[in-house]
C-alpha cells in the first residue's frame, strides 16, 4: 500500500458514517420548533448547522452537534422587556418545545443553549437566535442575571468552504487530522482554533493544490508552523467573521513533539529499503487508531 492509500484511508476513517441519523433528527428538531415558533411544519426551515459540522471538519466519534433555530423578531422583544432574567425564559420556552418531541431524553443548557442527548451519545446544542441585518444573529445568555450576544457563523462556514475548494479539497482533511491529532495527544485547543490554524496556514503552503502523496509532508509542516505560534498570543480570528477564537492551553509544545515524529516517519518512508511498519508506527503515535497498521 503507498504512502497516498494510507492518508486516502486515514481520512476516510475520520469521515462521518452516521450523517443520516443526524439528518433525521435535525429535521426533527426543526420541525418541532417551526410548529411551535413559526406555525409551519417545515424541516428545513429557520435552523442552520454550525460549529465544526456546519463547517465541515467535524470527525465520526464526535459528541456535540451544534445548531441555531431563528426566532420571530417579535420574540426579541416580548422576553427583552421581562424584568427579570427573559433570556433564560425564552431558554426555557425552546426546552418546552423540544419536551413534545422528546419527552425521555435528557434534555438542558448550559446558560445559553438547550441540549437534547441521545443514547448514542451525539447531543444537540441548539442555541435559539434572532437574525440581524448584518446576517448575524444575536442570543441569549441566562448566566449573570441575563444578557444577549452575538455571533457570526455563516462568514466561518463560507470562507473554510471556499478555501477547501481553492486548495484542492485539501484543507478540511487537515482539519479532521488535527482533531484525530487533538484526541490522542490530548492537546489543549479548540475545534475553531483548530480550523482557524489551519485556515491559515494552508494559503499559502506551497503543496496546498497536491494530493494524498503530499499529506505527510502537510502534516510535518503544519506541526512545525502550530509550534511556532507565540505562547503569548491569547486569540487569534476566525475565518470569515473575524471574531476572537481564545486559546484553551499551550498547544505549542506537543505540536513540536509531534513535528519531530513526523520527521521520523517520512525519513523511514523514504529509506532504502523503505521501512514502511516504522513510518506507520509513527504516524499511529501522532494519530491514533483511526491512522492505518
Amino acid at each position: 500500500m503507498s504512502l497516498s492509500n494510507w492518508f486516502s484511508d486515514f481520512c476516510s476513517n475520520l469521515q462521518i458514517q452516521d450523517g443520516g441519523t443526524i439528518s433525521n433528527r435535525y429535521k426533527t428538531i426543526t420541525r418541532r420548533l417551526n410548529t411551535d415558533f413559526w406555525n409551519t411544519t417545515s424541516d428545513t426551515s429557520h435552523s442552520l448547522y454550525v460549529g465544526s459540522y456546519g463547517r465541515g471538519t467535524s470527525t465520526q466519534g464526535f459528541s456535540d452537534l451544534d445548531m441555531v433555530f431563528e426566532l420571530p423578531s417579535s420574540l426579541y422583544f416580548q422576553y427583552d422587556k421581562y424584568t427579570g432574567n427573559g433570556q433564560s425564559a425564552l431558554l426555557q420556552a425552546v426546552r418546552n418545545s423540544m419536551q413534545k418531541t422528546y419527552s425521555t431524553s435528557r434534555i438542558g443548557g448550559d446558560g445559553q443553549i438547550v441540549s437534547v442527548s441521545f443514547q448514542d451519545g451525539i447531543t444537540f446544542e441548539i442555541v435559539p437566535v434572532f437574525t440581524n441585518k448584518s446576517d448575524s444573529y444575536t442570543y441569549p445568555d441566562s448566566n449573570g442575571g441575563g444578557s444577549w450576544k452575538t455571533t457570526n457563523p455563516r462568514p466561518e462556514i463560507s470562507a473554510i468552504k471556499n478555501r477547501n475548494t481553492i486548495c484542492n479539497n485539501n484543507l478540511i482533511p487537515l482539519c479532521r487530522m488535527m482533531r484525530a491529532w487533538k484526541k490522542k495527544w490530548n492537546v489543549p485547543i479548540g475545534g475553531l482554533l483548530i480550523d482557524t490554524l489551519a485556515y491559515q496556514f494552508i494559503e499559502n503552503y506551497e503543496h496546498r493544490d497536491k494530493s494524498y502523496i503530499y499529506y505527510d509532508f502537510m502534516c510535518r509542516d503544519f506541526f512545525k508552523w502550530m509550534s511556532e505560534q507565540s505562547s503569548e498570543q491569547t486569540y487569534w480570528k476566525a475565518p470569515g467573521s473575524g471574531q476572537y477564537v481564545y486559546g484553551k492551553g499551550l498547544f505549542q509544545y506537543k505540536a513540536k513533539q509531534c513535528y519531530n515524529i513526523a520527521v521520523e516517519a517520512i525519513a523511514d518512508e523514504t529509506a532504502t529499503p523503505k521501512r514502511e511498519w516504522s513510518a506507520k508506527y509513527e504516524w499511529r503515535r501522532i494519530f491514533g487508531t483511526k491512522f492505518p497498521d
